[in-house]
């Protein structure tokens, strides 16, 4: 894994602005692997550089991800205009930005950005559990209950990797449960964004211990039916995720 090295911060150089900037990070990239000619090229590269960049560990440092297009066009082992599209689509979703004269850079969300992805995601995800109380039947609840049983007799903390996983795919199934398909698509890039951060925060301070605690006790409250319990809940966990941020999240400034 690639230090932060604080010394950096003291030598960067300035922008037109005045403002410090990062010099990129030439070791902090996309995991790529080339793309078969089977579909069309520019979906294929969009689907693959956004699942490369969710992958990525991206709040370990400050320094800027630089994306070079030319060999992201090497690596898929296809033109660069299908990457260029693709690289446009992801700067629409907020993934990428791209600077004059500099490049293609990663987005790093400020501590703002993601509180307000964090709010927003709360709302929608609290009406996924009220519709769940209401719709889901029985069995799909209880796979969320099925989630967790690696991790019960004090198991958790040897495998904090692998909860991390189960903790986000914990909060997509409960949009997913909602069965309403306008909600669905509405969360799905929140949270990709989402995701990203949330690996990083599930390992801070106390959070481990108390993410296993509110999903079970949010559970309880869907396999209950209870669906203004459960509504809140879920908005509370959520929410508590954006004071947490709020509090420790100082290096994403």
């Amino acid at each position: 894994m690639t230090k932060f090295d604080p010394s950096a911060r003291r030598s960067r150089a300035r922008n037109r602005n005045g403002a410090p900037t990062v010099q990129p990070d030439a070791t902090l990239q996309p995991a790529l692997a080339p793309i078969e000619a089977t579909s069309s090229f520019k979906q294929k590269a969009y689907v693959a550089l956004k699942n490369a960049i969710v992958a990525m560990d991206i709040y370990r440092s400050r320094a800027d991800i630089r994306l070079d297009e030319r060999k992201l066009a090497q690596d898929f082992g296809i033109s660069r205009t299908p990457v260029r599209e693709a690289m446009a689509q992801l700067e629409s979703e907020g993934f990428v930005r791209s600077v004059p004269r500099r490049g293609i850079y990663v987005v790093r969300k400020t501590k703002r950005e993601v509180i307000e992805l964090i709010t927003a995601w709360a709302a929608l995800e609290s009406m996924a559990a009220r519709l769940i109380t209401e719709n889901a039947i029985d069995a799909d609840i209880a796979s969320l209950r099925r989630m967790f049983t690696t991790f019960e007799s004090g198991a958790l903390r040897a495998h904090l990797d692998e909860y991390s996983e189960v903790n986000i795919e914990f909060h997509q199934s409960i949009i997913r449960m909602s069965g309403n398909r306008v909600l669905i698509d509405m969360a799905e890039n929140l949270f990709t964004h989402m995701r990203m951060i949330r690996r990083k925060t599930i390992v801070e301070k106390d959070r481990v211990d108390r993410s296993i605690r509110d999903h079970m006790s949010i559970i309880e409250a869907l396999e209950k039916r209870e669906t203004a319990r459960a509504e809140q809940l879920v908005r509370d966990h959520a929410l508590g995720l954006a004071e947490h941020v709020e509090r420790y999240a100082d290096y994403l400034d």
